[in-house]
C-alpha cells in the first residue's frame, strides 16, 4: 500500500473530526512511526499535514494562499487531494495538539538537527504565503522550535531568513557585526554549499523539501549581498 493509500485510509477512519481527531491522528502517528521505511514516511507525512494546518490556523485565519503554499511543499498524486485536503481541514479545526505533533516530528529525527531546521522552514514558507507572517505565527513557530531543541539564536536566524525586509542580514548567516570579512565569506559559502539541492538530498531530506531550498539560498544571497554592500564591497 502506497504512502497516499494509507493517508486516504487514515482519513476515512479517523471520520468527520471533533474532539477526538487530535487524539486519533497522534496514536497513528506515534503506531507507524515505530517502524521503518514506508511506516515512517507515512508518520512523517500525516505530522506535517497536521502540523501544517495548526501552523496556518495560528493567526485565527487559514488563507487560501497558505493552503496553496502547503499544496507547492508537497507533491501530492492526482485523486489523492481530497484525502490531504480532508486532513488538513479537520486538523485546522484549531491549533489545540501542535505540540503533540511537534514532538512526534521530533522523536521521528532524534539526532538531526538540520531536518528540524528544514520543517521549520517549511512551516515558515506556509506561514508566510499570505505576505505577513503573524506574531501568533511566529510565537507558535517558535514553541515549535523548542520542543525541536533549538535555542533562541538559532530559532531567530531561521526567522531572519523568512522577514528579509528590515531582518538582520548577519543573523541571516550566524553572524554579528563584528565578524571579519573573510568569516563572512567564509560562512557565506558554506551555507550556501549545505544548501544546494544535491547535498540536501545526499543526506536524506524528503523530496518536498528540497523544493524550498532555493528559497533559503536567495535569503542567504540577500544576506550576503547587503553585508557586502554595507562593507563597501569588501570580500566580494
Amino acid at each position: 500500500m502506497s504512502i497516499w493509500s494509507r493517508i486516504s485510509a487514515i482519513a476515512s477512519a479517523i471520520g468527520a473530526g471533533g474532539v477526538e481527531v487530535v487524539d486519533r491522528i497522534v496514536q497513528f502517528i506515534a503506531t507507524a512511526g515505530d517502524g521503518r521505511g514506508g511506516d515512517r514516511s507515512v508518520a512523517f507525512t500525516v505530522a506535517m499535514i497536521a502540523l501544517s494546518a495548526k501552523m496556518a490556523k495560528a493567526d485565527g485565519v487559514v488563507t487560501g494562499e497558505e493552503e496553496i503554499a502547503f499544496l507547492d511543499v508537497f507533491d501530492i498524486p492526482a485523486g489523492e487531494e481530497r484525502n490531504v485536503a480532508r486532513l488538513f481541514n479537520l486538523a485546522k479545526q484549531d491549533i489545540a495538539g501542535f505540540e503533540t505533533y511537534a514532538e512526534r516530528l521530533a522523536a521521528l529525527f532524534p539526532d538531526d538537527t538540520d531536518i528540524r531546521v528544514d520543517i521549520l522552514d517549511v512551516l515558515f514558507h506556509i506561514a508566510k504565503a499570505d505576505g505577513l507572517v503573524h506574531e501568533r505565527e511566529v510565537s507558535y513557530l517558535r514553541r515549535v522550535g523548542e520542543i525541536f531543541g533549538l535555542d533562541a539564536r538559532s530559532f531567530d536566524q531561521i526567522l531572519a531568513r523568512h522577514t528579509r525586509d528590515g531582518g538582520d542580514p548577519y543573523l541571516v548567516l550566524g553572524l554579528t557585526g563584528e565578524a571579519s570579512d573573510e568569516e563572512i565569506k567564509r560562512t557565506y559559502r558554506k551555507l550556501v554549499s549545505e544548501t544546494h539541492p544535491d547535498r540536501l538530498i545526499a543526506r536524506g531530506v524528503p523530496e518536498e523539501f528540497v523544493r524550498i531550498a532555493n528559497d533559503r539560498l536567495a535569503a542567504l544571497n540577500d544576506a550576503y549581498a547587503k553585508i557586502i554592500a554595507e562593507r563597501g564591497g569588501a570580500g566580494a
